[in-house]
């Protein structure tokens, strides 16, 4: 008898561990694309076609953006580049992602910089075209426009 009490009660601790750990599960990405493309012109220091990934959770959302083919110039240790990517919202003005976050890089690799933060708000519609991303590295500001519309279309954010 205490063998089936002892089975039961372990079943039911299973469970109860099994619908906590859903409980405290992270949200998945409320925005919409996750991902886009864009290509990008950074004048004098080259251009082509780049990757945004984006994650939200609540007001909060942050944005990546990585290309391999803008690349580095010279060497970049991690977190070395201040980057400030403003989107342009649909319903106007704009909405402004920073940060200080990127991996190390050697010259001639693929840029990557963020996750880069920002407060959405629910029904935010943001476009890269029209809107920057500058790039400030040792002291030199690198500013690439979007030449089009991002693809598959802008992030929309719940």
């Amino acid at each position: 008898m205490r063998r089936k009490r002892f089975g039961v009660s372990a079943a039911l601790v299973a469970g109860s561990v099994a619908v906590a750990g859903l409980a405290f599960a992270p949200s998945a990405a409320a925005v919409t694309p996750q991902s886009a493309t864009i290509t990008a012109n950074c004048g004098l220091y080259g251009g082509g076609s780049a990757t945004l990934t984006a994650t939200q959770t609540g007001t909060s959302a942050t944005v990546t953006v990585s290309s391999s083919a803008i690349t580095a110039p010279l060497a970049l240790s991690e977190d070395s580049i201040q980057s400030t990517l403003t989107f342009v919202k649909a319903s106007g003005g704009t909405t402004v992602f920073s940060g200080k976050e990127n991996p190390a890089m050697a010259a001639g690799d693929g840029v990557t910089v963020g996750p880069l933060t920002g407060t959405v708000a629910a029904g935010d519609s943001l476009e890269a075209y029209g809107g920057s991303l500058k790039m400030v590295i040792f002291g030199i500001t690198v500013t690439c426009t979007a030449t089009g519309k991002q693809s598959p279309g802008p992030f929309v954010f719940e």
